[in-house]
């Protein structure tokens, strides 16, 4: 198969896999030149100035202008966050790997939002809406500069769900290439091992005296604030993601099992020789796409969805995990909502000693075959499907045919016929609170079901604050709910894993909590999140109050009010008066206009009819 285009070359026609509702461009046809979208700016002297600043650009002659493919490697890249910090040079790596296969890399960049450093403040409000930014950016870049493939290197939690969304808008030549892991910490006062929600959870243990060294405590440098201090200073040890199963790791087993990356882009290290190496191979595996037509949206099919669900309950996987697999699945026109989740939910077991619920982390299961291999058994199971396709052109089932098995001695993924819990911990519930629609995480160590009184907090900092004065009573059965925290009346839905994390910390045992934002995937306890519709959209759970007994069922799959009835629901609802949104300008102001609800992905670009 040549990849130079002839002198008989026309000028190419309407691509048939481009979705109608966007932009339409022109490509050359499959099975020819690979320069198929970049060589209507390229070819003859139809446009001189694109040529002249592409020369301008690095392009090295004339030849490498009219006939190398051109490939845009994005990095969500920036410093000051480990998940990212070293994201550049992997695309400096992949960009060398791209010239190697005598085509043109064009690097460039995407913002992003630290997670764990905006936790429990105002700048957590700009983390969600990274993802669609980041999807924007993306797409923007691609077609605007007429890009023949995209390889995107993403690291913290949004970036994943971000780089695949707009795979899906341009659908042209795809592949990702997750930044990894980081490796665990170690406190030399707890003397055991630590990540970064360690931090959050030591934080509430401090905060309600339960954080101790474990020798000598309470001696000159030994009290609870050096602890703390020692926690802070030694949990995250260099570049990496988050090393639990928290959203970061979530998405990219996910979308490993959907088979756009390499086999065990999601399980190496952030510093491994391995992913250096993946980063190496990224090359030859774009071409291969380019040169077959393998696009994102042959790839993200309802198939792949089932899988990303499936390794999702298998793993202990995030909340997060379910926003974001809604909007992928919205970009990519594949029918998927929140009873697809629950069906799968209740068929699939909890097998993962993983943290943030569990023992381990990321980096001990890349030591026993990571991700490829929980795959091949889940595959021989008839778990997942290893029959879809995949960016390397082969199956899923035969790219991980020739990795090792999970060792028979290892105790990080239990058996099938031995769950944790023998269904699925993420859990779609129905009520009075949320009729269409909320997301628990219940592992089934918290128990299955949850009766209490309602203490309302219209803002995080609410409870944050009752929390760090230690206003949470241990003696009676609470339902924290904070509310005015959904993607518009947020605005940006922001995570809460500090009052969580703080609740666990203080062993509070007597506490479940309900919102309409989200928490962390580092997260865990009886929390719902995702409550729709939203208090700021005049959802019920804007009407409950102090007082009312909530039942929260994860066997029935309920979240109710129960001692509210209809008739009084009718008539909080008619004294309610929507709050004035705050944020007038900006970023987030914009998000709050055009941002849809979170059963569906909260997804910023769908097009209501009437508009």
């Amino acid at each position: 198969m040549s990849d130079t285009p002839d002198a008989t070359v026309g000028v190419g026609a309407a691509d048939p896999k481009s979705d109608p509702q966007y932009i339409q461009f022109k490509c050359l046809p499959p099975g020819g030149p690979l320069n198929r979208w970049s060589h209507m700016i390229t070819r003859g002297h139809d446009f001189p100035g694109a040529q002249a600043m592409l020369y301008g650009a690095g392009v090295p002659n004339e030849k490498m202008m009219k006939e190398a493919p051109q490939v845009g490697i994005a990095t969500v890249w920036w410093e000051g966050n480990p998940c990212n910090t070293h994201l550049l040079e992997f695309g400096k790596i992949v960009k060398k790997a791209v010239e190697k296969q005598n085509m043109l890399a064009w690097q460039y960049n995407a913002v992003g939002v630290s997670d764990a450093i905006t936790m429990g403040g105002e700048g957590m409000r700009y983390s969600l809406q990274t993802r669609d930014l980041i999807a924007d950016s993306i797409e923007s870049v691609t077609c605007a500069q007429h890009h023949d493939a995209n390889i995107a290197i993403p690291g913290c939690d949004k970036n994943m769900p971000g780089v695949i969304m707009a795979a899906a808008r341009h659908n042209r030549p795809f592949i990702m290439i997750y930044g990894g892991t980081i490796r665990k910490g170690h406190s030399s006062l707890t003397e055991g091992d630590i990540n970064v929600s360690t931090c959050y959870e030591a934080s509430g243990a401090f905060t309600y005296g339960r954080l101790h060294a474990k020798t000598n405590p309470g001696v000159p440098g030994r009290t609870p604030s050096d602890v703390m201090s020692d926690i802070e200073r030694h949990a995250c040890p260099g570049a990496g993601a988050c090393g639990g199963m928290y959203t970061a790791n979530t998405m990219a087993t996910a979308i490993e099992a959907m088979g756009l990356t390499l086999p065990g882009s999601s399980s190496y290290p952030a510093l491994s020789p391995e992913k250096a190496r993946e980063c190496e191979r990224a090359a030859e595996t774009i071409r291969t796409t380019m040169q077959r037509d393998i696009r994102p949206r042959d790839l993200l099919t309802r198939a792949a969805f089932e899988n990303a669900l499936v390794i999702t309950m298998i793993l202990g996987g995030s909340t997060n995990g379910i926003l974001h697999f809604l909007a992928m699945a919205n970009t990519a026109e594949v029918p998927l909502g929140l009873d697809d989740v629950d069906r799968v939910s209740q068929r699939t077991p909890f097998l993962a000693d993983l943290a943030p619920s569990g023992r381990y982390l990321m980096e001990d299961l890349y030591k026993i075959g990571g991700t490829p291999a929980v795959l091949k058994m889940l595959i021989a199971a008839g778990r997942i499907n290893g029959d879809i396709p995949t960016v390397t052109g082969r199956t899923l089932a035969e790219n991980v045919a020739g990795w090792p098995s999970l060792p028979p001695e290892q105790k990080i993924i239990r058996p099938l016929d031995d769950p944790i819990k023998a269904s699925g911990h993420l859990r779609v519930l129905y009520g009075n609170l949320a009729p269409a629609g909320a997301v628990a995480k219940i592992t089934g160590k918290e128990g299955l079901s949850f009766r209490g009184r309602a203490r309302l907090f219209n803002k995080e900092h609410e409870l944050n604050d009752a929390l760090s004065r230690g206003d949470i009573p241990r003696d009676e059965n609470l339902v924290l709910i904070v509310r005015y925290e959904g993607p518009r009346g947020g605005p940006g839905m922001p995570e809460q894993l500090r009052a969580s994390a703080a609740i666990m910390g203080a062993q509070l045992r007597n506490i479940a909590l309900v919102t309409d934002g989200r928490y962390s995937g580092a997260s865990h306890g009886f929390i719902v999140g995702h409550v729709t519709p939203e208090a700021a959209r005049g959802g019920p759970i804007a009407l409950v109050r102090d007082g009312d007994t909530v039942v929260i069922d994860a066997v029935s799959n309920r979240i109710d009010a129960v001692d509210v009835s209809e008739e009084e629901f009718a008539r909080r609802r008619a004294e309610w008066k929507p709050p004035v949104p705050k944020v007038r300008r900006g970023v987030l102001a914009k998000y709050a206009r055009l941002v849809g609800d979170a059963s569906h992905g909260a997804v910023t670009d769908q097009w209501s009819d009437g508009e």
